[in-house]
């Protein structure tokens, strides 16, 4: 579990006790391509860390699924508004490739927040990392053309486009598949680099890389 072991430390150093109560709490799962980890509409009861495998959220909108957020190794997929108000959550999650993940009970990461400081600060970090994630990607859809919110979806996450079909690309990005494809053959210019870079440097906890979007 090289890559749970590692988020976890980035968000939050744990010590020895402490990550050892965290992970006697986490049960390794392998689910298969298309596996649903939540689904919009129903409440969320767990919170995963990818060990292996990538996923993404989606919403349906007039029929159409809407991607918003894709996670790699090492990042976390809950459905944060069912953590929040135990309520049915908006997005489907989805994963991509056959993956390897740890899963806690929202139930249980509760108790250990209650019961454990060093925890409960753990989880307080990840909420402040995952708003200034929200604040980021919320800047970028309204400030940047979509050509260059590609070419930062390059820069920070290159292995997306590897791993991920071009449809669920354009989708995030909020374009067609031609748009996608004609941003692709084309080049960006460069009066929108110093912003890009100020958007990057927020990307990822001091030593690690969060590829969570």
């Amino acid at each position: 579990m090289k890559n749970v072991l590692h988020k976890i430390q980035s968000v939050y150093p744990l010590s020895a006790d402490a990550m050892h109560l965290f992970i006697s709490h986490l049960e390794q799962v392998n689910l298969p391509k298309g596996h649903q980890l939540f689904k919009e509409g129903r409440t969320g009861s767990q919170l995963y860390l990818i060990e292996r495998g990538i996923a993404r959220a989606f919403s349906v909108r007039d029929n159409k699924e809407l991607t918003f957020w894709f996670g790699l190794e090492g990042d976390v997929a809950m459905s944060y508004y069912s953590y929040i108000a135990n309520k049915p959550g908006y997005e489907t999650v989805e994963l991509l490739e056959d993956s390897v993940l740890y899963s806690i009970s929202l139930d249980n990461l509760q108790e250990l927040f209650t019961t454990n400081i060093e925890i409960a600060n753990w989880g307080r970090k990840l909420a402040e990392f995952e708003l200034v994630r929200t604040e980021q990607t919320f800047m970028t859809q309204q400030s940047l053309p979509a050509a260059v919110r590609y070419q930062l979806l390059l820069e920070q996450n290159p292995q997306l486009i590897r791993r991920v079909q071009l449809g669920y690309i354009a989708s995030y990005l909020g374009v067609t598949q031609v748009t996608l494809s004609r941003i692709r053959a084309g080049q960006t210019g460069s009066r929108y680099s110093s912003f890009i870079a100020l958007l990057a440097s927020f990307s990822e906890p001091a030593g690690a890389s969060l590829t969570m979007l």
